[in-house]
């Protein structure tokens, strides 16, 4: 009886028969990735449709076998869409799972269906065709935060605040100068998501299990059907390769990165020590004790949550670099951390662009965090203009720096007479030097944060994703 019993289990899988004991339940389930993978359904039977057409066009099939097959995969796809499909308990994999559903629909034909192919060049091409159509997604959510960044940038262009480094106040800029700083590099993170998408569409099916298809199907007849650019170039790589996978994990932890680093700064600006922005209720939580508190949860898990990408990142490349050649079950992994990657990125793009849609600038704060110590390169410019060299000039104004220190005054407020003491190279025109607005505008070069050059980054930046949209 548990022979009988063993040989009806391996019957339903899609290796089963060389075996007659049972599988361990226990290994049953660790063996089995159907919880996840199940959501590439879609694709399987669409490469399967695909394939089957081309095993007709290799004669392997006859028209009506093959139309049986692409009718029953149709039924098959309804029921998934409608939610009626039935996962049963031998169902190791999505590919079981809808050939198991099929050979229930149409009989035997369906065993035909799996000519020349094996999961390890299946499974490839279902993860090329998910990640096609989530690759998109990906980006129209990226492309609507740079819309609005670059929206906001226009309409409040005329806000100056405070630039930092080393988290001190350095030089003023334009609050729009500061949004357009994040967005340049979050297009370079646009751009690294299409060459993701370029990379990963090259057609893998018809590589087999490592050696290649030994029926002629005409690989580049299955390209055409399922719109790939590109064919493999070689089997034993085509199903080893998770290249397409890492490319995505990095973009998303490249992406995360820089959002991070987004975040950060409006973290900081959110706070009482700063009050350059209010986060929207919408976007902020409060604290079970402290009544008066408004945390900006939505940009501190966005900062968290990069952590958990270099993780997934991290944790493939651990897995992947040590395998031989060709397919092995540890790339079984690979879904799990493009799926749940995938996940996050949708989500964190969504609320960073809620947030950055919905915050408020407060504009009379921004200014009033100017201070004069600020303007000490522009005393040191004037000099420049003067005929002094910069390294003196440097100097110079240092010295201006220490005076105002020392008399425990603003370096606005030091008289000509005590610039006149360091340099006679001062003259009325000084005055113009203390100027937030003058300061601004100074830096007219490409990329600086004069209104002119904001301006020109704006353009310049609705140019490339205009550009990128058509292509």
């Amino acid at each position: 009886m548990e022979s009988k019993s063993s040989n009806k289990q391996n019957e339903l899988k899609l290796w089963g028969g060389r075996f007659t004991g049972a599988t361990d339940p226990i290994m049953e389930k660790f063996n089995a990735s159907i919880t996840f993978d199940k959501r590439m359904w879609k694709e399987d039977i669409k490469g399967s449709q695909a394939y089957v057409r081309g095993l007709e066009k290799a004669g392997l099939v006859t028209a009506t076998e093959c139309q049986d097959i692409i009718k029953g995969l149709d039924v098959v796809c309804t029921e998934w869409e409608s939610n009626k499909f039935v996962l049963k308990p031998h169902d190791e994999d999505i590919h079981t799972a809808n050939e198991r559903r099929l050979t229930e629909l149409i009989g035997p034909t369906a065993g035909k269906l799996h000519t020349g192919r094996s999961r390890n060049d299946q499974v490839t091409v279902d993860m090329k065709l998910w990640l096609r159509e989530a690759v998109k997604t990906t980006r129209k959510h990226l492309v609507e935060f740079l819309q609005v960044s670059i929206s906001r940038a226009k309409s409040e262009i005329d806000v100056l605040l405070p630039g930092y480094t080393h988290l001190q106040r350095a030089q003023p800029i334009r609050w729009s100068h500061w949004i357009m700083c994040h967005a340049t590099a979050l297009l370079r993170d646009l751009q690294r998501l299409d060459q993701v998408a370029d990379r990963a569409n090259e057609m893998t099916l018809g590589s087999g299990a490592l050696a290649g298809n030994p029926f002629g199907v005409d690989r580049d007849f299955l390209k055409s059907l399922l719109a790939f650019d590109r064919v493999t170039a070689n089997s034993m790589d085509a199903t080893m390769d998770r290249d397409f996978v890492v490319d995505f994990l990095y973009w998303a932890s490249m992406t995360m990165t820089h959002l991070s680093r987004w975040a950060e700064d409006l973290i900081l600006y959110t706070t009482k020590e700063f009050g350059f922005v209010k986060l929207a209720d919408a976007y902020s939580t409060g604290s079970s004790l402290m009544p008066q508190k408004k945390n900006a949860d939505s940009l501190e898990l966005i900062r968290g949550k990069a952590g958990s990408a270099f993780g997934k990142l991290s944790g493939f490349m651990m897995s992947y670099k040590g395998l031989p050649s060709t397919y092995n079950k540890d790339l079984q992994e690979d879904k799990i951390a493009m799926f749940d990657t995938y996940d996050s990125m949708c989500e964190i793009l969504q609320i960073a662009c809620g947030v950055l849609s919905t915050l408020t600038v407060n504009e009379g704060q921004c200014k009033a965090a100017l201070s004069p110590d600020m303007l000490a390169t522009d005393l040191a410019y004037y000099l420049v203009r003067k005929g002094v060299p910069f390294r003196e000039a440097h100097s110079l104004s240092g010295k201006c720096v220490a005076a105002a220190e020392e008399k425990s005054v603003s370096l606005s407020s030091l008289t000509m007479q005590d610039l006149k003491g360091i340099s006679d190279k001062f003259g009325d025109d000084v005055t113009s030097v203390w100027d937030f607005e003058n300061s601004v505008e100074q830096y007219t070069s490409t990329g600086g944060t004069a209104k002119a050059s904001v301006s020109q980054q704006i353009k310049h930046m609705e140019t490339l994703l205009a550009n990128s949209s058509n292509s």
